[in-house]
């Protein structure tokens, strides 16, 4: 066609077709004319060897500079920005344009492909089914989900095999800990149903310890007996080398981004309990089980068998409950029922609570607390275990260092700080104390709280007689039914009034 250049598959085409057929003939199938044949019979050059090079359109902005100020900085420090070295070469040359920025980073491409250092190389594996499962934490604050209105700090335990790409996730209130490891690893196996031949982490402190020589002999030992337990084999990658995980790193930003999507397709972040936003992440997980379901299927039989329990995920502590109506854990304080003072109590650390026991008696469940500082211990507080002392001891609550963690909902603080204003410490100790009384004696906290919220927001203080008489009468109150029992002799005289002889068969056949 005129005006169109020829390709080298043309010019091949035509010199196949020439072996066999006449210039003109080898021309048509090529798809150009027979003069344009007749000068590829002269020279028989591929048109991509004819091309003369472009020259250069215009001057080079860099060639003053490149030699003598661009490569020794490069030579220097061959990882550097091309941003950093215009902006170092500006400051040196101020005419030099802010507009070069491409050309620049083009010329630094090609250096570091000509001259530059060698770069790592990423080798690829192939995982045989049922041998390797990878285990790690990732960070999922920027999520920003909430629970009952409060931003949830949170991280998730992310647990994947290599082969097949089963996933399991575990949201951990806390820290990398070894209960966080030996709860979400757990979960992960019996939820696939198989253990697989080898266990692989990076160098998390809750397996592979990086702490002082006391606590990393406790850790490894824990971590080892829970990996002799599944019968699995430990390993890790090398410190700093992240892509040596890449089976499960970069299924990290998936999974992350599937419940970011999710979240916008619920619309909303916010979850009424703990449980439904572990709920949800299930269910997201899930979905990328059941993609995967084919291989799934596939490697199960190479897994190898449970064993008949799970082994223990949790630490286990003995505290005293002390005077002060509680014991500390990890510099966190914890309200106890006071007839516990004195006794010693045998506590089972989790992520998120704390099982109670005395001797082996279950007591209680407590809310697993955490140091809101480095410095500031932290505190747990139940309410329900200290009122009955704290209205003997109203004035304590004026300075109780956990008075803020004592109120259970924000409208008890709130008219708290509104008496104190108004009426007086002494007596918004009492009230607030008796409020607080009358939520537990009445088991009507939530309502409780709306209504001195109602209160609050029209400008008036709580009424304590007009809410206990709101809230039903008063335990005292309540009439006494007497139930008078009948004796015991009046069921004999009616048996012996309904007795029946007794007719042998004997008799009965006379």
């Amino acid at each position: 066609m005129p005006g169109l250049h020829i390709t080298d598959h043309q010019m091949r085409l035509y010199m196949c077709s020439r072996q066999t057929h006449d210039t003109a003939i080898a021309a048509a199938k090529a798809g150009f004319s027979t003069a344009t044949a007749y000068r590829i019979e002269g020279d028989p050059r591929l048109p991509s060897q004819k091309k003369v090079p472009r020259a250069r359109r215009r001057p080079d902005p860099l060639a003053d500079v490149w030699d003598a100020e661009i490569l020794p900085i490069l030579e220097a420090a061959p990882g550097i920005r091309a941003i950093a070295v215009l902006a170092e070469i500006r400051r040196r040359y101020p005419q030099i344009s802010p507009g070069i920025r491409r050309t620049l980073e083009r010329r630094m491409r090609t250096w570091r492909a000509l001259a530059g250092p060698e770069q790592d190389v990423m080798f690829r594996q192939e995982h045989p089914p049922g041998r390797l499962g990878l285990s790690d934490f990732t960070d999922t604050s920027a999520l920003g989900v909430m629970v009952a209105g409060v931003v949830l700090a949170h991280r998730l335990y992310h647990f994947r095999l290599a082969f097949s790409g089963f996933a399991a996730a575990h949201v951990v209130l806390g820290g990398e800990s070894f209960v966080a490891l030996a709860e979400g690893l757990q979960n992960a196996l019996w939820a696939l149903g198989g253990v697989p031949q080898e266990h692989r982490s990076d160098s998390l402190s809750a397996a592979f310890c990086n702490l002082d020589r006391d606590a990393q002999e406790d850790l490894t030992q824990r971590y080892q007996g829970l990996m002799r337990h599944y019968d699995m084999t430990p390993s890790r990658n090398n410190p700093g080398v992240a892509h040596e995980n890449g089976s499960i790193e970069g299924p990290h930003g998936h999974l992350k981004k599937a419940l970011e999507d999710a979240l916008l397709m619920r619309g909303s972040r916010d979850f009424d309990t703990l449980d439904a936003y572990r709920r949800f992440v299930d269910e997201i997980v899930g979905r990328q089980n059941a993609n995967n379901r084919k291989r799934i299927e596939l490697e199960r039989p190479h897994l190898t068998q449970l064993p008949k329990r799970r082994t223990a995920d949790f630490e286990e502590k003995v505290v005293t409950v002390t005077s002060s109506g509680g014991f500390i854990l990890r510099r966190v304080f914890y309200t106890a029922p006071s007839r516990l003072i004195g006794h010693r109590l045998r506590v089972h650390l989790y992520d998120d609570r704390l099982d109670c026991f005395l001797g082996s008696t279950p007591m209680m469940t407590l809310r697993r607390g955490r140091q809101p500082s480095a410095d500031k211990g932290g505190h747990v507080v139940d309410y329900r275990h200290v009122i009955h002392a704290l209205r003997k001891k109203p004035m304590a609550l004026l300075n109780l260092v956990y008075r803020d963690q004592l109120f259970p909902r924000p409208a008890f603080r709130k008219a708290f700080e509104a008496l104190c204003a108004d009426v007086g410490d002494k007596r918004a100790c009492k009230v607030t104390v008796e409020l607080l009384a009358l939520a537990y004696d009445r088991a009507c906290e939530a309502e409780l709280a709306q209504v001195i919220d109602a209160d609050l927001d029209a400008g008036r203080l709580p009424d304590l007689t007009s809410l206990r008489e709101q809230f039903g009468p008063s335990p005292g109150s309540v009439p006494v039914i007497e139930v008078e029992l009948v004796p015991l002799s009046a069921y004999d005289e009616l048996a012996s009034i309904y007795a029946v002889e007794p007719t042998s068969n004997l008799e009965v056949a006379a």
